[in-house]
């Protein structure tokens, strides 16, 4: 297996450590996470280092992942993206096993696809997204970099997701909606 970083240790990236364990391809060496939280453990994985340890890191293992989460804005996960990806960090996707996604699908570098997830044909995933538990994505949709699908969120056929948006849980769209740049849906919203 393959050693890799976690970047961001709240809890997000308990859901992800668990999606990295049963995908079976990655070695989680350690997270970095502020410097007050290090020499603690997150589900047994030791907390390494902070961000200014990134480029002393990148000389010992090749990837890395963004593990904090995106409610009200994504400008923190598109910051550490960045960081890691100029560091010289491979951001690998991760797809859970327990998902399904489409062969005549396209996933970016950095998403992780959680458990239960359903993304259908034809269907774009940029990069450094978080497609949440049980979201179902439909043929045709365009999911634009830095977004945040919630748990149990519904993406009806031809939706076009632009960046940096936010999808609360159980939202449902409309086919062939339109959510502008940097949009936050909340929660259970239907959307048009």
């Amino acid at each position: 297996m393959k050693d890799i970083i976690l970047i961001g240790g709240g809890g997000h990236c308990k859901s992800v450590i668990d999606v990295i364990e049963e995908e079976g391809q990655f070695d989680i060496v350690g997270i970095v996470d502020k410097p007050e939280f290090l020499g603690s453990t997150i589900l047994g994985y030791p907390v390494i280092g902070n961000d200014g340890d990134l480029k002393k890191l990148v000389t010992k293992h090749k990837y890395a992942l963004i593990t904090i989460g995106h409610i009200k804005s994504s400008l923190q996960r598109v910051k550490l993206f960045d960081l890691a990806k100029n560091t010289g960090f491979i951001l690998p996707k991760i797809i859970s096993p327990h998902a399904y996604v489409s062969r005549h699908t396209f996933i970016g570098i950095g998403v992780v696809v959680m458990h239960h997830a359903v993304i259908n044909a034809n269907t774009s995933i940029g990069d450094n997204c978080i497609i949440n538990t049980k979201v179902l994505i439909e043929h045709d949709c365009i999911v634009s970099n830095h977004c945040h699908i919630s748990t149990n969120a519904t993406l009806n056929g031809g939706v076009k997701v632009e960046a940096g948006c936010f999808v609360g849980s159980n939202v449902t769209t409309k086919e062939n909606a339109v959510i502008t740049q940097d949009s936050f849906i909340k929660a259970g919203t239907v959307y048009r």
